[in-house]
Order: structure tokens, then sequence, then C-alpha cells
């Protein structure tokens, strides 16, 4: 019954519905329909869940999840079911409109209907849910259902007049942009989490009740009630509520009253809406959480996957590069997965090119198309592999900067794309996406990998609006994203307890709650931030500019500054100065206790005429009790010119800014690829520098390096050994324009990118013309002599 080819042709294991089906249990469940064929899938989804142990935190099998599996994976052609048994005919689903109780109307204050209870529907069969039925088939817009998922019922009773209303909380909606912002979870942690989310499916108080505070005062007996009940049914204990209040409809009102907080719009999208026709009312979406600590929880990652990144040695010669950065990723498919590494090969083959040119073919173009509308193929799915990547990457360094910082990508030229938002100084201007990311680095500028990305679309409807934000919570302001990095580098820091990481961010950075988080976030990373603000310190420090400039000078630095438009370079002599300081919080947020930080003041003395004088500072958790290590933070900060340099490459290197897919969330998941193969382009740049001398095997394949010898010498004569590293970068980067003198210095990333551009037409070339000479039998002279 099972065809294993088809299974292995192409994975060894497929995760479906949350489960993974190795081969050996696909080859059980072939042997279990072999010895009893007569097995419905009914009997067989039981059979597998026991046999797997697949069951819901309250102990029951998943059954439904799966039939849904097994069902998927037939579809896949991996496994042959037995025929589906005939169903008898539907019934239409019964009304119960002899169970409405007769109500006259009610006009009452809240305190005359006596105590509001909750009665839990506990029974489809049971009167109580005849009668919920009843009533929100007669008044609910959306009728009795059917409710997704897990659920549970009430009916609001008052203790003078009976039933006054229904409420029901189901499983939460799969994926809602605004929602996912608001927690700011990974997609690991939404997969791994969102049973701890709960959906107010139905509310109604009826219509011939009005009870002034009565909506309000139900939604508080839910949120108090609802965790130990459900908890109790399914086992799992709720961390946050959701609600979609449509547009139009209704306004909201006793959500606001109850105190639960409005986060966003949805898209106006359903569930099934692949064709994006905008079918479905746009609907407010607000959220009510349950537990002070709940976005901690939500966000929790789920434990690591058995497979572990080991960092490459640079000595071992070639290696795949897209498999070491992608090959864990774990997308439902592994067709998705093989497609995932064809497209970072020929993205990387050709940076500069467009979708159809760098997959090389009409149907490999499509495939890339259909890859990135598929809903598994978010961005945060691709990148999670590439994060395991770089984490080992980065556990074999003492010392490794996690720089953020902002960028906006650009579509304006292209006004057809769906879901973008305004990145300028005026909404109706220039449109696009923001991606704020965090690129880890060595001290001395190596880039080693991505370690968080955020990217997302502003709504227009709030822009303009920036006084309302000094009275929001920062989880609702942009803000955020400096926070969520900093979470994220949190997390590499627990996974690497010998490498010390340290979050560098620019001014914009210069945030309070970033420096109370790092007090008690646990594993925090140490942060250095540039400073904007100039603070309030403890009593007896007044400010912080005025304290630095009490310090002694604890030396002085020279700085080479680079040659700009209209400035010549020069060498600058950097006074430097530090203390410990105890920042104030905010008179907005006397709520939040003092940070002690380090701070360190670097400012040109001796500066030209007419030349402003440089001057940084920067404030830091790491301990400084010397003037070198005051120079060091000094040269960490330095290296946050690194991440300007990658922007400039994703940019320019991957055109990722003329991406022609349709919609946002397209462009994102292509992001994520292009964003790793910029990280390549620039780690190449590094590398050649850093390590001249290994062989260029780590990073150029056979026939890339003997294409390359053999166009640049001219000959068909290969060396022994193949070249150096730096001399094979420098190959590549004269393809692209790089001359070599003695006044250019080592090739930037423009040449480089430029260079890979044709050295992958070079390779196709030299791969044709090698196995044409090997085919073609070798002609021998006969030595014969005619004369």
């Amino acid at each position: 019954m099972l065809d294993t080819g088809a299974v292995f042709h192409y994975a060894a294991t497929m995760v479906v519905c949350g489960q993974s089906f190795s081969r050996e249990i696909l080859e059980r469940i072939g042997t279990m329909l072999k010895e009893e064929p007569q097995l419905s899938r009914r009997a067989l989804s039981r059979r597998v869940c026991e046999s797997l142990n697949w069951r819901s935190p309250n102990g029951r099998l998943k059954e439904m999840s799966c039939r849904v599996a097994l069902g998927k994976l037939a579809g896949a052609g991996v496994l042959e079911l037995p025929a589906a048994r005939p169903q008898p005919p539907t019934r239409a689903r019964p009304v119960w409109t002899e169970e409405l109780p007769e109500l006259a109307p009610v006009k009452a204050s809240l305190s005359e209907l006596g105590r509001i209870e909750l009665i839990v529907v506990r029974s489809r069969h049971s009167r109580a849910s005849r009668l919920w039925r009843a009533l929100m088939a007669r008044y609910h817009y959306l009728g009795a259902g059917p409710l997704c998922g897990g659920q549970l019922r009430y009916l609001v009773r008052s203790e003078r007049y009976g039933i006054v209303g229904a409420v029901a909380f189901s499983a939460a909606a799969w994926r809602v942009q605004a929602r996912d912002r608001f927690i700011g979870w990974s997609e690991a942690a939404r997969a791994s989490n969102l049973n701890a989310l709960l959906a107010n499916s139905r509310f109604l108080i009826l219509p011939q009740v009005e009870v002034p505070h009565l909506a309000s005062h139900v939604l508080g007996l839910c949120a108090r009630q609802l965790p130990g009940d459900w908890t109790q049914r399914y086992g799992v204990r709720p961390l946050l509520l959701e609600t979609f209040v449509e547009h139009g409809r209704f306004r909201g009102t006793c959500y606001r009253a109850a105190n639960w907080q409005h986060v966003g719009v949805t898209r106006g999208r359903g569930r099934q809406d692949r064709s994006r026709t905008h079918r479905v009312p746009l609907k407010d979406v607000y959220v009510y959480p349950l537990r002070h600590d709940w976005r901690e929880r939500l966000r929790a990652q789920p434990e690591p996957a058995q497979r572990e990144h080991k960092a490459v040695d640079l000595t071992e010669g070639t290696h795949d590069w897209a498999q070491e950065e992608f090959g864990a990723a774990e997308l439902g498919d592994a067709r998705l997965s093989a497609r995932l590494l064809s497209l970072a090969r020929d993205f990387y083959a050709k940076p500069r090119a467009q979708i159809p040119q760098a997959c090389g073919s009409r149907a490999k173009a499509k495939a890339a198309y259909r890859f990135f509308d598929h809903a598994a193929t978010s961005m945060d799915a691709i990148l999670q592999s590439h994060y395991q990547a770089a984490c080992a990457r980065i556990a074999a360094h003492p010392v490794v900067l996690a720089v953020q910082d902002t960028t906006s990508l650009n579509y304006n030229t292209q006004p057809a794309i769906e879901n973008l938002g305004p990145i300028g100084t005026r909404p109706d201007t220039w449109l696009g996406l923001l991606v704020h990311d965090t690129m880890a680095f060595t001290p001395q500028g190596l880039p080693l990998g991505l370690v968080d990305v955020q990217c997302w679309a502003r709504d227009a409807q709030a822009f303009g609006k920036k006084h309302q934000r000094k009275h929001l919570p920062i989880e609702q302001k942009e803000s955020s994203k400096w926070l969520k990095s900093v979470q994220a580098a949190a997390r590499f820091q627990a996974r690497c307890p010998n490498t010390t990481v340290v979050s560098v961010g620019d001014r914009e950075a210069d945030i309070f709650e970033l420096f109370d988080l790092a007090r008690t976030l646990q594993h925090a990373p140490q942060l250095l931030v540039r400073a904007e603000q100039n603070r309030a310190l403890s009593e007896e420090q007044g400010k912080l500019w005025e304290h630095l400039a009490r310090q002694p000078i604890a030396g002085v630095q020279q700085l080479e500054v680079p040659r700009r438009t209209k400035r010549a370079a020069r060498i600058a002599k950097m006074a430097i100065s530090y203390a410990r300081v105890e920042l104030k919080a905010p008179r907005t947020k006397a709520q939040l206790k003092p940070v002690s930080v380090w701070a360190v003041w670097a400012r040109e003395i001796e500066a030209p005429t007419g030349v402003e004088a440089l001057e940084w500072m920067l404030l830091t958790t790491c301990q400084i009790d010397s003037f070198s290590q005051a120079t060091e933070k000094i040269a960490w900060y330095a290296a946050r010119w690194g991440i300007e340099v990658y922007h400039r490459t994703l940019k320019s290197g991957c055109q990722i800014e003329q991406r022609q897919l349709g919609a946002a969330d397209r462009i994102e998941a292509c992001l994520a690829i292009d964003m790793v193969v910029a990280w390549r382009i620039l780690h190449l740049t590094k590398l050649g520098r850093e390590h001249p001398d290994v062989p260029c095997t780590v990073y150029f394949s056979e026939m890339e390096w003997k294409a390359l010898v053999t166009y640049i010498h001219r000959s068909p004569v290969l060396p022994d050994e193949p070249p150096k590293l730096r001399e094979a970068t420098r190959m590549v980067a004269s393809l692209g324009g790089f001359l070599g003198r003695k006044c250019d210095g080592e090739p930037g990333t423009q040449t480089l990118w430029l260079g890979l551009q044709r050295l992958d037409d070079l390779a196709a070339m030299y791969e044709i013309l090698t196995n044409m000479l090997a085919r073609s039998p070798p002609t021998v002279s006969s030595g014969h002599s005619y004369g």
C-alpha cells in the first residue's frame, strides 16, 4: 500500500500537521494497511495516534489532526489510503426555536440584574447546547457556527431575569499580521504556542436587554472564568484572548471598556483567500492578556531540533553553502525545501538578475513564483535554518557584535503591489516596506550571519498621529523593534554560553526600556548604544553630558577619518573620558527603576578650522575600568558601519527593490533569500581579507575556480593546486571592474557581485566545453609524410 520510492525520492522525513513522518513511520503505516485491508480511515488514524503517542495536552488522541495529516500524505502521493466509506446524507442542523425563552424587554441597571453567571455548555446534546444554538441562530449575524478547533460555549444568566446572552471561545486564527506583530513572536514560537491563544468567536447580548455596562461586565467574567475551564477541558492554560470587530457593524465599545487593546486592522482576507480578492470586510483586532508574563511565554522558542549545525572549517575545502544555510528549513514539505535550495543557488549565481533570468528557464521561474506564494514559505520559516547556521559560527568566537539597524525598501515604481505602507514624510508619496535586521559581526568586521529580521508595512491610516504615541505602551510602537532584536540576541546568548554577545545600536536605539529589558531579561546580551538624549542621572550626578565633562581625560586616541565628498581625509585626535552612571527613568515612565551603565565620551580635540568636530557618547552595560577597555568599546561601535555596507549590498547588489511579486508577503519570502545571499557576498569580501591563504575551494566549486583561472589567464593549462582565496576573490572582482592597482586596496562588494554574475556564465560554458571534449575521440597523427 505504500510507495516508498515516491516518499523518499525527495525526503526522508515529512512534517505534516506538526507531526514528523519518517521513513520508518510510513513503512509501519503501509504494513498496517497491508495486514488489515478492511481498516477504515477512522480506525487507522486511531492506530497511528496510539503508535506515535500523538495526543493533545489533555491526553486525548489527536485523531482529527491525524486524519487530516494522512489525507495530505495521500494527496502528496506518498501514501495510499483505503477508499473512503460512503457517508449517510448530511441532515440539516435543526434550529431549536422552541427552546427560546419568552423574555420581556429588560431596561435596568447592572445591579438590578442581580448576580450574573456564566453557565458552561458541556455537551452538544444538552438542553443548554440547544438553547445556545437557537439564540445564535436567531440573533447573531454569524449564526451558531461551526466554530474552529477547541471551543467553550457559555450562556449568560441573570439571577433575576434568566438568560440574557451567550458567548463562545474557540481556537485562534492561524495568522493575523497585526496580532502577530503586536506579540512579536517568531514563526517557530507561533507554531508552538498558538494553542495558548483563544478567539472570542461569538458574543451576544439579547437585543431586548438594554443594560448599560453589561457587555463589558460579561467580558470581565469570561477573563476570570475561562482560563480554569479551558485548562480543565484541554489541558492548556490560555495566555491571551483575541477578537475581531467588523467595520461598519460594531464599534468595539464594550471591548475597550473591558480593557481589551486595539492592535490593528485585518487585511480583509478570509482564510481561503489565495487569490487576494478582498471579499471579507475589514475588522478591528482586539486582544486581552490573561497573565502578566503572557508575551514572554508566547515568544518562548520551542526546543531546537535534534539536527545541529557545525561551523564550517575554512581549511576543509568546498561545501554546499545553500545546504548549510537553508538545509534545516522546516517548510512542511520537502519539495518546498528543495526549491528553496535551488532558488538560493540561482540568486547567488546572478544576484542582480530578475527572477526569470536568475532561474534560467520558464518552468523554474513559475516554480519560484509558486514558492513565494505558498502559505508555508514565510520570511521567518525560511530564515530559521540560517539562524541556526549563524549560531554555530557565533559560538566559535569569544565576542560577537549583534548590530541592529533599520532600512526602507521603496516600491513606489510598482504601485500594483498590495499591502505596502508609507515610508516617507508623506503618506501618499513613497510606498514600501521597513526592515529592521540584526547582523552578527566579529569585532574585526567579519559578518557571521543574521540574528533577527523584522519586516512590516506602516498603516497609512495611522500616519501623522505621532503625538498619540506618547500614550501607547512601547509594544505598540515601532520602537519595540529594538527590544525584539535584543530578545533575539538573548536567545543566541543562551545557546552560546562561551561567547559574549553585544547588541549594538545607533542613536535611535537610545530607549530607556531597552536598558531596563537588558537588566531583567534572562541570558540578556550586553548593550552598546550611542546616546541621543542628555538623560537625567541620579541626584548627585546631574545630566549625562555635563557629568562626563567633569570626568578626567583617560587618554587620547588617534582616529583615521576617511575622505568624503567635500572633506579631506585626516587624523583626528579623540579625547576619551568614561564613568559609571545611573540613568533615571523618564517622568512618563516613573514605574521603571534607574539603570546603572557605563558611559564613554569620545570628542575630537584640535579639529581643523571650519570642520565639525567628531563626538560620540556611548552607553554600555559592559564594565569599563581602563582606557584600553573604553577604546575597545569605541572600536566595537565603529564596526556598526558593516551593516550599512550590508544594506547597500542588499539593495544595489541583490536588487530587492526591483522584485516584481505583486504582494508584500511574497516580497518578504523573496527578501529572506536575498538577505542571506547579500550576507554571503559581504562575507566573501571580508573573508578574503582576513583569511587570504586558505584554498579558494571554501567558497568556489571546482568548475567555478577552473573556469575563472582559464578565463583570467587565457590558457587551458590549470595549476596543480587551486588558487588561494584572496587571489580568487580578486580574479572575480576583476570580472566586475576591479583594476587591482596599488591605490585600489582590496575589492568591495560591488565589484564582487558583478563578478559573481559573470562567473556563473563562465562556469556554465566551461562545463559544456569540458563535457564535449571528454566525449570527443582524441585526434591521432598517423606520422606519414606526403610529398
